[in-house]
């Protein structure tokens, strides 16, 4: 299946990113938040403060549900080390892949005022393409296609949104750089919260081979 149905939530609450960066967009019009995104919203408001984050039961075994196993799809060249190691582990245990690529606008400046439009559609048509290449990656090794979702806005805030979205997601699974610099922004986020985390967090080491991954996946 192309796209999760947790991507619907996509064109709903990518408008909340434009919002914080624009007010003329905040009002009643096709960007005016949903109840869902008001909820999505009020989670990611919460992983910023450093609040203790909510822990909504997971159904990942359930009769009628299946466990997924989270990747975050960046430009890293360890995100290749956890998509593996997930991709070998799901293909084990029957579990799905799930991806997730978002589009940081934090950064996004005034130039998007008057072509936002058109940058978040270039945006994600460059999402897309890079979960194309991971996703026959990711196939290549289960034989079934991930699902995948594309969220606007700032990594770890979505990351726990769509955690908090997807009652089926078990655990997270990211890789670790080993470079000097550390293991990473987005592990070096989350290892500060890591005692409150939704659900477990598997990290591969960036220097482990598919032969490697082979052997305790």
């Amino acid at each position: 299946m192309r796209v999760a149905p947790a991507e619907s939530a996509v064109v709903q609450c990518g408008a909340m990113t434009i919002a914080r960066i624009f007010p003329l967009y905040r009002g009643k019009g096709p960007w005016q938040d949903s109840g869902s995104c008001a909820a999505t919203a009020r989670h990611r408001r919460g992983a910023r403060s450093g609040k203790p984050m909510t822990k909504k039961k997971r159904r990942s075994y359930e009769a009628g549900h299946s466990p997924k196993f989270l990747v975050v799809i960046d430009d890293s060249p360890e995100c290749d080390r956890a998509l593996y190691f997930a991709s070998r582990r799901a293909l084990r245990i029957g579990s799905t892949v799930l991806m997730l690529r978002v589009i940081e606008t934090d950064d996004h400046g005034p130039q998007w005022l008057g072509v936002a439009d058109i940058m978040r559609a270039e945006a994600h048509e460059e999402a897309n393409a890079v979960l194309d290449r991971h996703a026959s990656r990711a196939a290549s090794i289960t034989g079934v296609m991930p699902q995948r979702v594309i969220r606007e806005g700032d990594k770890p805030s979505e990351l726990l949104a769509l955690i908090e979205d997807d009652e089926d997601i078990a655990l997270l699974v990211l890789a670790a750089a080993t470079d000097k610099e550390g293991p990473g922004p987005l592990v070096s986020s989350l290892i500060r919260n890591a005692g409150e985390f939704p659900v477990p967090i598997a990290l591969v080491p960036g220097n482990l081979t598919d032969e490697d991954l082979d052997t305790m996946a």
